[in-house]
C-alpha cells in the first residue's frame, strides 16, 4: 500500500532539515507525498514550488488556535503560497512569535540565565520562531543540558519563562483557509478527540481530523476515527516529523504512520470541488 505522511516540519518553522532535505529523506522512504505543514508559514512550500520531484509536497501550514479547552493546533492543506490574505495572516502570526520570543528572553533574563535574543535568533536563522528555538539556544549556550531540560526547566507550561501564545478562534483561521480554497484538518486531539469535540468542529466547518498521529495509541485512533464518521470528517494522520532528534514531545519517524493515499486523495477531491465552486463563482 503506498504511504504518505501529512504532517512534516523544516527548518521553515521549528524543524530541523531543511525543505529539499525533508524531501529526499521521503523519497527515500519510498513515500509518494507529504503535506509540509510548518508553524505559521509557507514558505518551504514556496521553496519547493517548481522543484522537480517524484516526490508529491502538498503546501500545508500548523496553526495555533483557540479552542473551548485552550490551544489547539489546526492542519491546513492545499494552501497557495501567494495568498494575499493568507500571506498576511501568517506574517501577522510570525510577528507575534517573535514577540512572544523576546518576552521569554526577559523572563529568562530576570531568571539570571545568561542569553540574548540575538542567541535565539541565530538558531531560528530568520524562521518562523518557537520555544525549541530558545530551548537550542539555552542548548548551545551550556544553559542546559538537553532541549529537555530547556522545557522542563524553563519554558515549558506553568514554568517561570513560559509566555502563552495569543490564539486566533478556530473559526477565523477555518473561514481564512477555506477562503483560500483549503482543506482544514484538527491535529493531535488525543483524549479531547470525541464525539462531542468532533461535532463542534464540524459545525465550526472543520474538513477532517488527525487519527493517524505517534500520540495516539490503538484506542484513540478507532475513537477517533468513528466519531469523524459519525460528524462527517475525513480522516488524516502524520507523523508530525521534526527531525530525527529525540524530543519530549511524541512524534515519530517520517513515514512510521502509513497513512493510506486514499485519505490523501479524498482531501484533495474536497479541495478540487472548493476550487471549483470558487471558479464558477
Amino acid at each position: 500500500m503506498t504511504a504518505v505522511d501529512l504532517h512534516v516540519h523544516s527548518t521553515a518553522s521549528d524543524g530541523e532539515a531543511t525543505p529539499a532535505d525533508v524531501v529526499r529523506h521521503a523519497e527515500a522512504l519510498g513515500l509518494s507525498a507529504i503535506a509540509l505543514t510548518d508553524h505559521d508559514t509557507l514558505a518551504g512550500a514556496a521553496e519547493l514550488a517548481g522543484s522537480e520531484t517524484a516526490l508529491r509536497v502538498v503546501p500545508g501550514c500548523e496553526f495555533s488556535v483557540a479552542a473551548p479547552w485552550g490551544e489547539m493546533h489546526l492542519l491546513g492543506y492545499f494552501l497557495p503560497v501567494d495568498d494575499a490574505d493568507l500571506s498576511a495572516f501568517l506574517a501577522d502570526q510570525r510577528k507575534r512569535r517573535e514577540s512572544r520570543g523576546q518576552e521569554i528572553v526577559e523572563r529568562l533574563k530576570r531568571l539570571g540565565v545568561s542569553i540574548s535574543y540575538e542567541d535565539v535568533q541565530a538558531v531560528a536563522q530568520g524562521s518562523a520562531l518557537g520555544r525549541p528555538h530558545v530551548a537550542r539556544a539555552l542548548v548551545a549556550r551550556r544553559c542546559v543540558v538537553d532541549v529537555g531540560m530547556a522545557f522542563d526547566r524553563y519554558l515549558g507550561p506553568g514554568r517561570a519563562a513560559f509566555v502563552p501564545k495569543v490564539l486566533p478562534p478556530v473559526s477565523d483561521v477555518i473561514a481564512l483557509v477555506r477562503q483560500s480554497g483549503g482543506v482544514t484538518a484538527a491535529a493531535h486531539l488525543k483524549d479531547r478527540g470525541n464525539a462531542d469535540t468532533l461535532r463542534m468542529l464540524a459545525v465550526a466547518g472543520m474538513d477532517a481530523v488527525e487519527v493517524l498521529h505517534p500520540s495516539h495509541d490503538a484506542r484513540t485512533r478507532k475513537r477517533i476515527l468513528g466519531a469523524a464518521n459519525a460528524a462527517g470528517l475525513l480522516p488524516t494522520g502524520g507523523s508530525d516529523w521534526h527531525g530525527d532528534t529525540p524530543s519530549r514531545d511524541v512524534r515519530g519517524a517520517l513515514g512510521a504512520m502509513a497513512v493510506p493515499a486514499t485519505w490523501l486523495a479524498a482531501l484533495e477531491d474536497l479541495h478540487a470541488s472548493r476550487v471549483s465552486a470558487r471558479v464558477a463563482v
